[in-house]
């Protein structure tokens, strides 16, 4: 593994209008890791998933899969912005250290994707072809069996393939990101009608072949778990689309479009119909990366860099298929022990009576603990909600809901119930606007009060507000939550909630949607930590609270669980703390661009990070407090655009044991992982944490699915 070490931030100074006194935090480039370059070591961190030779073969074939994904939004969105910011108005010394950062970047990517490749083929689809499972050669074939996919090419490929070659009258043609295609460079038989300024070079001209996405990338050759490409098998038939080709003149190429278009909010006189115009722009975003088949020849490559406009530093040589997302079709096949067994989920009793849900709130917060318990809870809190003729209104904050999202009809139901019915969706979460937006079309025909985002602001916080008439009172039910009201995702993500009827927290919730639904200002919150209001504010304050502490001589202690920490004046103060005595354990899942264990700055701070078969999503934060602990989850990270740009919500846990449990169980059941926590060093590169050589290896994940009395501990109410 390549060491890090000469990752140094790119920017030294650090600027937040939304601050107090809209203070400069000042820090030296060595204190800094590059976010994009600590990006990257997450894509390491999840590619040595699929390396581990102790997980079930198609698990590790998933986190093939996962890596691709992961590179193909790390171009999209960060490489895309570090080549916009090439312009006439940048810096000189700012131009020389982006130039030096794509290069860095592209040497991580490079190095990356060969071991990507070599672990596919040397190591995980020989050990699958000896389960039985196996990627074969169409020419390698018996004939009976080549006879065979020749006839389903026929039948179901042939007839939606479309060759299309650059000549006068069709010129190079647009290039979809994402795609499949194969190109190729032949000698037409009406060349002499091609002008010579459309030729390749001689009187060669250049036909691609774009496979549609709708075509299985994996095309079964029996019923048991043999396959080939449908590129090798469009290439073995191209004479039928091509006559004057051979398959060995069919090359395999990808592009990647820079995805993140500026939205301008501020001339937006509608903004969902401003984020429908944007998603039909991204689809003509800038090409920043073009990957080809190795085998490609270099005419072929130096025709699509010209005809793409771009530099062959933009240009990945692949050795083996491209776009290795579409393996995850073989996890599909029903072998369950070549997967991990399936998750324990556990049930808490209260919600196994039949009881409301609305009296076991009332008796006590209830905390859930997903995915070891089902997020069936919540949907069926909405569900009683819905139905109960006591409810008067339900507000609801929506990311992140997925295609098939149980929640939405949900609220439909509510509002034909007669129920004041008020979704905030935020059409801006990236990758998720068009399912965000036909959701929110669809309530608002229901008569929905539907608000499409703030200008200005993402709205992230995870939050409902359920109001219900009791005994000629009124009553607030909140839940509170570290995840998206995603049932799909629920499934995988680690996330935490709060469901509580707590009057200060209730009535922080009706302020909050009054914000969200007429800009109601509002910066100051009787319980809950809201960006961009209060949250940078108090976090600054709480981690400042422990410095004085230490110096004070009194307990000063913080660990904090979140995904990602990229916010200067966040570092600062953990420096600082760090400096005054305070013991600081940071669990990031990803970006973490505070350098630990540097003497005299942060030889109090340890960074680990844990890659395991759920995505970790939680946010957790934990003060000492001098004895008196403070512990709060919520949706935000210690990032500018959660601190500064979006509507975040942290709320502070009361309940003595939850406290309790969070602090004692909970954290430091992370802190103690050995099976997928990894270590930050000062230099920016992770590695294992081992166990003791008198202990086993010990997960945090598989603990709590083991130790089903924590999990009932978590939901039990009162104090």
């Amino acid at each position: 593994m390549s060491s890090p070490s000469t990752q140094r931030s790119t920017v030294g100074t650090w600027v937040y209008p939304y601050a107090d006194d809209k203070q400069t935090v000042h820090l030296e480039h060595d204190l800094l890791i590059n976010r994009d370059l600590s990006l990257i070591e997450f894509n390491r961190r999840v590619l040595e998933e699929a390396q581990d030779q102790h997980l079930p073969l198609l698990e590790r074939l998933k986190f093939i899969s996962i890596f691709s994904m992961l590179l193909d939004e790390f171009f999209m969105i960060r490489v895309s912005a570090l080549k916009e910011n090439f312009s006439d108005s940048v810096e000189p010394n700012d131009l020389i250290s982006r130039t030096k950062l794509l290069k860095e970047i592209r040497l991580s990517v490079t190095e990356l994707a060969a071991e990507q490749m070599a672990c596919l083929k040397n190591d995980i689809l020989p050990a699958l072809e000896e389960k039985g499972i196996s990627i074969v050669r169409y020419e390698s074939l018996p004939s009976q069996e080549r006879d065979r996919l020749a006839r389903y090419f026929s039948e179901q490929i042939y007839p939606v393939l479309t060759p299309q070659a650059v000549d006068p009258s069709h010129p190079f043609p647009y290039i979809s990101g994402g795609s499949l295609n194969l190109g190729l460079i032949v000698r037409p038989h009406l060349f002499k009608r091609v002008r010579r300024a459309h030729r390749i070079s001689g009187d060669e001209l250049f036909i691609r072949i774009k496979i549609p996405q709708f075509v299985d990338r994996l095309i079964p050759v029996d019923k048991h778990g043999r396959f080939v490409l449908v590129e090798d098998l469009i290439a073995a038939h191209i004479k039928t689309l091509v006559p004057e080709a051979e398959p060995a003149d069919c090359h395999a190429f990808r592009i990647t479009r820079d995805a993140d278009i500026e939205l301008r909010e501020e001339e937006a006189h509608d903004l969902l119909q401003e984020m429908e115009d944007n998603l039909r722009q991204r689809r003509f975003g800038e090409v920043v990366r073009l990957e080809v088949a190795a085998a490609m020849t270099g005419r072929m490559r130096k025709y699509l860099r010209r005809s793409l406009e771009i530099r062959s530093r933009d240009v990945y040589q692949i050795d083996g298929p491209l776009n290795l997302v579409d393996l995850s079709q073989l996890y599909k096949i029903n072998r369950p022990e070549l997967k991990y067994a399936p998750l324990k989920i556990t049930r808490p009793p209260e919600f196994e009576t039949g009881e409301s849900t609305f009296d076991i709130i009332k008796r006590g917060d209830v905390m859930l603990h997903h995915p070891y318990m089902p997020y069936s809870i919540i949907t069926d809190f909405i569900a009683e909600a819905a139905e109960d003729p006591d409810v008067l209104a339900i507000k609801i904050c929506l990311y992140r809901m997925g295609p098939e999202s149980p929640i939405p009809p949900l609220l439909i139901k509510a509002s034909e119930n007669g129920k004041q019915v008020t979704v905030l969706i935020e059409i801006k979460a990236r990758f998720d606007e068009e399912n965000n937006i036909e959701w929110a079309k669809k309530l608002e025909r229901a008569g929905v009060h539907v608000i499409y985002g703030l200008m200005g602001l993402k709205t992230h916080a995870k939050t409902t507000l359920i109001v219900r008439r009791e005994k000629n009172k009124l009553r607030r039910y909140v839940h509170l939550a570290t995840g998206n009201y995603n049932p799909q995702t629920s499934a995988t993500y680690t996330d935490l909630g709060l469901l509580t009827v707590n009057e200060d927290i209730g009535k922080d919730a009706t302020e909050l949607f009054n914000f969200l639904t007429a800009y109601s200002p509002q910066d100051k919150f009787r319980k809950l930590l809201v960006a961009p209001a209060n949250l940078r504010r108090s976090m600054i304050d709480l981690i400042r609270r422990e410095a004085e502490n230490a110096r004070a001589g009194k307990p000063a202690r913080i660990i904090a669980k979140n995904n990602r920490i990229a916010d200067a004046e966040i570092v600062s103060t953990l420096y600082e703390a760090s400096q005054a005595g305070v013991e600081i354990d940071l669990i990031v899942r990803g970006i973490c661009t505070l350098r630990p264990g540097l003497p005299g700055v942060s030889e109090n701070i340890r960074v680990r990070s844990i890659v395991g078969r759920l995505l970790e999503h939680s946010r957790v934060y934990y003060f000492e407090n001098g004895g008196d602990p403070e512990v709060y989850l919520g949706s935000s990270d210690w990032m500018p655009r959660n601190l500064d740009r979006r509507v975040e919500v942290i709320t502070p846990i009361e309940v003595p044991k939850f406290k309790s449990f969070l602090k004692d169980e909970y954290l430091s059941t992370y802190l103690r992982d050995t099976a997928e926590a990894r270590e930050l060093g000062p230099d920016g590169s992770y590695h294992r944490i081992l166990p003791i050589a008198s202990e086993n290896e010990f997960s945090a994940q598989m603990s709590f699915q083991e130790q089903s009395n924590i999990i009932d501990f978590t939901a039990r109410t009162g104090s």
